[in-house]
């Protein structure tokens, strides 16, 4: 197959061969018709389109029959057309399930769908999106989670058999005209699953499940309809929602069609394997096999051009695409509206109006409220009306503060916090402060501390000098108090005097007394606040001439005539009270909390009142569509107007439309419906005016969704499914100006094919964000220039938030917001879209409609977009789950965006606004800290990131002969250091001249007997056991004769030593030397935990071939109890001697070997990459090591040290077992098992006997800084001083942990500590110890590298603090005797100083082979001899397996030459080839651990070429799913990097070895093998 080697490549190749052997049958079109049923219930009525889909021109109609069809009871149909194939006969159709069926019946009885979002083209849109979707081979593996997580007991037991292997099944024929399926395909319902796993059934045909009596029904049914159905199945595409299961159903195809069909392939095992080959089968392995084929699937075409990102990396940036739609029209022109009439009675100003008013008409009402009854509570006449608000004036000037000091003076900010069911005391208060001169700023009642955004909302008050809040009565008795009985200060808030403006509160002025009414001016009238995108709150001044200016231009606007009746819905603003006073209106106030109650409740007062004007928002109207069938004699005819408040919202046409639908019987008249487009700063910006010619039917426009995101304006052509249809929110208003400016850049005018930000210029408007100038310039005097650069105005225009364009006939059309816009790789998307689009995922029944936030948080350079929902709680994880992947799909077909975390939180968790919506910036606050909790999360960042470095490939590297001159590589100075030359030294070291240990320690017992060479602690510090010189060889002899006489032993045999640390263990290794024998020293089975220690203990018994194994008695019972019987085969093991019971008698004579060379012990070890590797220890190079360190750490036996290290492998076993007979120093041993008792012992220890040199392991540190970290002061009470350790190493094998020997440093500092003391010694297999930090010698110096670079395998040294620098520490000083050179691991080419490359050791004391059963020579040859391809090429080295570099210093060595700093960097093994860049997965775990505090540690490792992090959470389980985006964030923000698994686990769970490292290869076979029990695993997608 040449070209496209896609799966869809693949089918079209394949249709073609085959189409022409397909019968076609004659149809009157000549083409099929197919029928799709989207998931009906039986019967429903059958419709077709007249076209295949739905065009523009009839979406009205289809919409209407789309009514008439579910009014009529059931569904309707879809009808597709589809290319070449037989039309399936009529009564076959697709299996139905109880659940659709239920699914169906349920939403009909609740008709709840909420209609602010709703579309019927849109819906179907979805649908056919989702539809299509069906052919895409997709299958999401679904999280597990922990019982103990889900809420109700899920069907998780039951996990489904994956479908895996899609990609190698045939594809389902396909017609050439058009890329759709032709065989409709029957996906396997749950149900059917369930009933198979219930049966037990593993038969792949559907007869045999149905003929199993006692089967449940669904199964039944579902095999009779299939049995029934001809469809052709080849093993359906596994579509999200429903799991086809791999048992896919088989059933007769249709005559004619041909080709065999492969046998179902079950499980994966096939497919999975571990790295070493081995197969896997098992749940989580087949869950990240269906993961890695779904993300197999080709993505969008990737992209071509890079950027730099100031490094080599590239991250790619988005290139326009060059087919993208651009504006083509003509530069618009500014609208202007009509000019503002000057009507000769109009008040001068709205205080003026309400005296004229109140002493007029005193007895007309003004405005009444409702109960929660929708009785009338309440009448306010505008004479009680005037009479209140002098009240409220007068007291704010004279009865706050005294006479001299009043609180207020005219000018001053005063709060306004009035619950929105008592309008009428607002009103008062709000005409209280118009007439006293001071500013009102209304904000909602605070209804706790914690109220999302209240903070902001104090703040805003804070910065306009608010010192008093004027409340309601009720509202200050509900407001939080302190047991004393005052208000508490809220959080953030400035401290305030609560005043109640009730009238028995308020004092009458005197007769003398009577408010300044001036004439509008351009003092400040009052402020409104507005909530930013971010969740900062500002507050918008308007002047007392925009305020008047505004109720003039809407009463000519919307024709008001004194004495009218109007009803508004309090929420929608402060205006219609405004203008509703300078009109002498009537108004009817509904609150929320009666809405709630009875949603129909301002359509009766309509009627009883006769209403001409009423305001509502599109939620009122849904509200009232779904509560409407009660009700008989409604009669809307007396409606001029019905003002949409938030027309804004283009989907608010949903509910224009349905609500006119339904109550045009009933009188509504559809010009009456008049939305218009309001926002903070420009006030209201444009409405419908009321028309009497009803033949004019209003603006409609049905946009491309794809024009959009690239802000262009394209009427839909017909076969697109992505449509936005908008309405028009009138004309501009009376006296203003408009135009639309590009949103982002130089105010430059739209085309009039363009999207841009609408601007306002008019006196009605808002004129700053109050204090904040340099906000105010941006908004408020934007001056909108021509393309030439013109300013088209002298006066500023404002900018109203909105998007939109200026239609013919001068209709505005508004399609989104600025705050709602979403910036995804260079097209524009509106959340309010996306909202709409999850919403048209059916069925809607596992979240709440009106509970859904979308937002975008920046990771990697690029906005991505996050959705939030409340999950419902009697939804299942399948359902919820199912219903995500349908939103993905949705979304991604319909705006052609990725959705990077779709989350469900449980149902009443989000944060509220005041007024109950979901408050937006707080949502994403909590989702960025990790604090939303959600019970769901699907994370999508393969689909959806695509600005991903490029892969590297690598490049050839540069031959020898144009590199090597002399002493450089590349120019630079080849990179070798070494240690101090042992040859050189002249110190009176008596040891030296003895070739053998065996033969010190003689010397030791005859000339010094009584010398302690070693102290044993115990767990509270005293001294548990100790030997002198003399001891130690006569218990040594006693152990040589029981190894020669007990156990028969040759010399050369090899000894297992099981013992726990301590002196047991030292005198059976100087027995088995006395004896001949060669030692091995294994870590004793744990007596908690036989079952995994012990056979780590037989094995190394058996691959050491160990002719005898020696012990305690303890341990003896142990290797042979019921337990270790369970584990291993207890008679397989060799000969054991228990230790305890020494002979008496003395050994003829104590053997000597014969050559230096031959073997002294074997070392075995673990590595972290979970390979048990035991390397042979000549006698030479046991001396030289034992002298190596004698030199370094200057020991002589007048010192003491003390060691807290396993005493079983590497360095820790040299210095606990050999370097105190070497040296004659005395070692005080602690064993690191006792600080699990008494952290504080080895740091006591060392005080109490004023220890100069330390050696400990990282997990000794690290169980130091956390278990003392409290305690500093009670130690330091207790005595304990460090200040004499000269020296304090870590003994590893890994790069220094930088941060946990600072954060010990400065934790034990004022203990005495000095900071220089901490260091660190690197070792490994090949030589046991490298580097060591030592007495003299220069302090270790550090040094910061781009992480970036490293990547690439090089070093580039930065600044401390730059973005992606990386600490590295030195491994201390290099050992006498050692050298060192960094060579190229693939090429064996030496490399330049501050190259990254593999250190090799040359040294003395380097071990002489690995041991092995297999002697695998090849594997040897490389790691212990080898040479250098070019260059030195006749030094015999060893590859140490770690990369790292060496840097030349300024500092200077002990012996005057500059010294040489090696900087180890990782092993080889364990790095991460990703991408074609190779990771230190250390890195990685560094960086997750930062992403939340609850995150204690990290392991990460790969599976399949999927990055895994297993992350420990140490919090409450409700936190796992937090960590799923946090933890995929910060890894493609600093690495580059998408995570596919994120694996949540209990504290503990990652192994870590005796030395501190981490076992990730253990760990990813515990994961493969599910034995883990994690909280939650997340397949990304």
């Amino acid at each position: 197959l040449a070209g496209d080697i896609t799966q869809k490549g693949y089918e079209k190749k394949r249709s073609k061969l085959i189409g022409a052997y397909l019968p076609q049958p004659p149809t009157a079109n000549g083409a099929a018709v197919v029928r799709c049923r989207l998931q009906h219930s039986e019967g429903a009525p059958r419709r077709t389109f007249r076209s295949a889909h739905i065009g523009v021109c009839d979406v009205r109609e289809a919409a209407a029959r789309e009514r008439v069809a579910s009014t009529a009871g059931n569904r309707p149909l879809f009808y597709f057309r589809f290319g070449v194939d037989q039309a399936l006969p009529q009564e076959r159709r697709a299996p139905v399930t109880p659940s659709s069926a239920s699914r169906y019946h349920r939403r009909r009885s609740s008709g709840s769908r909420d209609e602010r979002y709703r579309s019927d083209v849109h819906t179907e849109a979805v649908q056919a999106a989702l539809a299509k979707h069906k052919e895409r081979k997709m299958a999401v593996p679904m999280p597990s989670k922990r019982r103990s997580l889900v809420v109700q007991t899920s069907m998780d037991a039951y996990t489904p058999p994956d479908t895996s292997s899609g990609s190698e099944d045939e594809g389902s024929v396909q017609g050439d005209s058009q890329g759709t399926p032709t065989s409709s395909q029957g996906s396997i319902n749950m149900e059917h699953w369930i009933s198979q796993a219930i049966h037990g059934s593993t038969t792949s045909t559907t007869s045999s499940s149905s003929t199993q009596s006692g089967g449940s029904g669904a199964a039944h049914r579902l095999a009779d309809v299939m049995a029934q159905t001809h469809i052709e199945n080849h093993s359906a595409p596994p579509d999200v929602t429903t799991y086809t299961s791999e048992h896919s159903i088989q059933v007769e195809r249709p005559q004619g069609s041909t080709g065999s069909r492969t046998a179902p392939k079950y499980g994966n095992a096939e497919l999975m394997e571990t790295g070493d080959g081995v197969p896997v089968s098992s749940r989580v392995s087949a869950k990240i096999q269906q993961l890695v084929n779904t993300l197999k699937r080709p993505k969008r075409p990737p992209l071509r051009e890079f950027f730099v990102d100031d490094f080599e990396e590239l991250l790619e940036v988005q290139q326009p695409d060059p087919n993208q739609p651009k504006p083509e029209g003509a530069q618009m022109l500014a609208m202007r509206g009509e000019q503002l009439g000057v009507v000769t009675n109009w008040p001068p100003s709205l205080e003026a109006a309400l005296q004229r008013w109140g002493t007029i008409s005193p007895k007309a009402p003004c405005l009444t409220t409702m109960d929660t009854n929708g009785k009338p509570l309440y009448i306010l006449t505008y004479g009680k009306l005037w009479t209140r608000s002098m009240k409220v004036a007068y007291s704010i000037l004279h009865k706050l503060g005294t006479k001299q000091e009043p609180m207020v003076r005219p000018g001053d900010r005063v709060a306004l916090v009035f619950p929105n069911n008592d309008p009428a005391a607002f009103m008062a208060a709000f005409y209280g402060c118009l007439l006293a001169e001071v500013v009102p700023v209304p904000i909602e009642v605070p209804l706790t501390r914690k109220d999302a955004g209240s903070q902001q909302i104090g703040f805003l008050l804070g910065s306009c000098g608010v010192t008093v809040a004027l409340t309601s009565d009720a509202c200050h008795k509900g407001l939080p108090k302190s047991p004393t009985g005052e208000i508490p200060q809220f959080k953030g808030w400035p401290k305030l005097l609560w005043f109640v403006t009730e009238s028995k509160h308020l004092s009458k002025p005197p007769r003398d007394w009577f408010p300044h009414i001036k004439d509008a001016n351009n003092d400040t009238a009052y402020i409104e606040y507005k909530t930013c995108k971010d969740g900062s709150v500002l507050g918008v001044t308007v002047t007392r001439t925009a305020l008047l200016t505004h109720c003039q231009a809407l009463t000519q606007a919307c024709g008001y005539t004194e004495g009218g009746v109007g009803r508004g819905s309090s929420d929608s603003g402060l205006w219609p009270g405004l203008a509703s006073v300078m009109n002498m209106m009537h108004v009817i106030s509904i609150p929320y909390s009666l809405m709630k109650v009875n949603p129909l409740s301002w359509i009766q007062k309509v009627c009883q009142y006769k209403a001409k004007v009423a305001c509502v928002k599109s939620r009122d109207m849904h509200w009232a569509l779904v509560a409407h069938r009660d009700q008989r004699d409604i009669n809307l005819s007396s409606l001029r107007m019905l003002i949409v408040a938030d027309g804004a919202n283009p989907w608010s046409i949903s509910s224009c439309d349905a609500f006119l639908n339904v109550f045009q019987s009933k009188g509504l008249r559809q010009e009456v419906i008049c939305p218009c487009a309001s926002s903070p700063e420009a006030l209201t910006v444009a409405i419908r005016r009321p028309t009497d010619d009803s033949n004019q039917p209003p603006g409609r426009g049905v946009l491309s969704m794809h024009g959009l995101t690239y802000g262009v304006i394209r009427v839909d052509s017909e076969e697109k499914l992505s449509v936005l249809t908008v309405q028009d929110v009138g004309l501009v208003m009376p006296g203003a100006i408009m135009c639309s400016v590009k949103p982002d850049g130089v105010p430059q005018l739209c085309r009039t094919d363009e999207i841009g930000e609408l601007c306002v210029c008019a006196v009605a408007t808002g004129t700053s964000y109050y204090g904040l100038s340099g906000m105010t310039k941006n908004t408020f005097e934007v001056f909108p220039m021509t393309s030439s650069g013109a300013p088209i105005s002298e006066y500023p225009f404002i900018r109203t938030g909105l998007l939109g364009f200026v239609g013919p006939g001068g209709l505005v059309f508004v399609v989104g917001k600025m705050d709602g816009l979403m910036v995804v790789s260079g097209r524009r998307h509106n959340a309010d879209d996306i909202v709409a689009t999850a919403l048209a995922v059916e069925p809607m029944k596992f979240v709440y409609r009106g509970r859904i936030a979308v937002f975008s948080v920046t990771v990697l350079h690029d906005e991505r977009i996050v959705i939030v929902a409340e999950q419902r709680p009697d939804s299942t994880e399948e359902d919820s789950f199912q219903w995500m992947s349908r939103v993905l799909q949705a979304i991604d077909s319909i705006h052609q965006v990725g959705v990077y975390c779709l989350a469900l939180v449980p149902a009443n968790t989000l944060p509220k606004t005041p007024l109950g919506g979901i408050h937006l910036s707080e949502t994403k606050q909590l989702f960025l800290e990790g604090s939303l909790h959600p019970c769901n999360v699907l994370m999508c960042p393969h689909t959806c990131v695509t600005n991903l470095p490029k892969p590297r490939q690598k490049q050839p590297e540069i031959g020898p002969a144009s590199v090597m001159v002399g002493n450089l590589v590349s120019g630079k100075r080849i990179a070798q250091a070494s240690g101090r030359d042992l040859g050189q030294i002249e110190d009176n070291d008596q040891a030296r001249k003895f070739l053998f240990l065996s033969e010190v320690l003689q010397w030791r017992a005859q000339t010094t007997p009584d010398h302690v060479l070693y102290t044993l602690l115990n767990c509270r510090g005293a001294i548990a056991n100790s030997l002198t010189c003399v001891q130690l060889h006569k218990r040594a002899e006693k152990i040589a004769v029981m190894l020669m006489e007990r156990g028969h032993l040759q010399d050369g045999d090899h000894v297992a030593l099981v013992y726990p640390p301590g002196i047991d263990l030292i005198a059976a290794f100087y027995g088995c030397l006395y004896a001949g024998c060669v030692p091995i020293t294994v870590r004793p089975p744990h007596p908690q935990n036989i079952a995994t220690t012990l056979p780590t203990v037989k094995m190394i018994v058996e691959v050491s071939r160990s002719a005898c194994l020696m012990t305690t008695q303890l341990i003896c019972k142990l290797l042979r109890s019921r337990e270790a019987a369970a584990a291993v085969d207890v008679r397989t093991w060799p000969l054991i001697l228990d230790t305890d019971d020494l002979p008496k008698k003395r050994p003829a004579q104590i053997c000597k070997p014969c050559n230096p060379d031959t073997l002294a012990y074997l070392d075995f070890s673990v590595s972290t990459t979970g390979m048990l590797a035991g390397v042979k220890m000549s006698h030479a190079a046991t001396s030289a090591f034992c002298r190596s360190i004698k030199l370094q750490c200057e020991l002589y036996p007048s010192r003491e040290v003390a060691i807290c290290l396993d005493p079983y492998c590497g360095l820790g076993f040299v210095l606990w077992c050999l370097c105190s007979v070497y040296s004659g120093h005395q070692s005080i041993l602690i064993p690191p098992s006792e600080l699990e008792t008494n952290p504080a012992l080895w740091l006591l220890a060392v005080s109490q006997y004023k220890v100069r040199d330390t050696f400990c392991s990282y997990s000794v540190m690290e169980l130091c800084t956390k278990g003392l970290g409290s305690q500093t002061e009670s130690l330091k009470a207790r005595g304990l001083d460090l200040s004499r350790v000269r020296t304090c190493v870590v003994v590893a094998e890994e790069r220094p942990r930088i941060a946990l020997t600072q954060s010990f440093s400065k934790l034990f500092k004022d203990l005495g500590l000095h900071p220089r003391a901490v260091s660190t010694s690197f070792g490994c297999r090949v030589n046991l110890a490298i580097c060591l930090q030592g007495t003299s010698g220069p302090d270790p110096t550090t040094v910061y590298v781009d992480m970036r670079a490293l990547r690439h395998d090089r070093v580039r040294l930065v600044e401390r603090g730059s973005p992606h620098s990386l600490p590295l520490m030195e491994s201390g000083k290099i050992l006498p005797g050692v050298r060192i050179i960094i060579a190229n691991p693939e090429t064996k080419g030496p490399l330049g100083d501050s190259h990254l490359g593999e250190i090799w050791v040359h040294s003395a004391h380097n071990a002489s082979g690995y041991f092995t059963i297999y002697g695998d020579e090849s594997l040897q040859s490389d790691h212990f001899n080898s040479r250098l391809s070019f260059g030195d090429t006749q030094t015999i080295w060893a590859r140490t397996g770690y990369l790292g570099f060496l840097r030349r210093t300024e500092l200077t060595d002990a012996n005057g030459e500059r010294h040489d700093a090696l900087y180890v960097v990782g092993a080889l093994d364990e790095a991460m080839e990703l991408r074609g860049m190779r990771y230190h997965p250390i890195d990685i775990e560094t960086s997750v651990i930062r992403a939340h505090k609850s995150v204690t540690e990290c392991a990460v490792f790969t599976w399949t070429n999927l990055l895994v992090v297993v992350v420990e959470l140490d919090g409450s389980e409700q936190e796992a799913l937090d960590l799923v985006p946090l933890v995929t964030n910060v890894v493609l923000e600093e690495h580059y990097l998408i995570v596919g698994v994120v694996v949540v686990v209990d504290i503990g769970v990652i192994p870590i070895n005796s030395r501190g490292e981490k076992q990730r290869m253990h760990l990813r076979d515990g994961f493969l093998a599910d034995q883990l029990d994690p909280i939650y695993v997340a397949y990304n997608m």
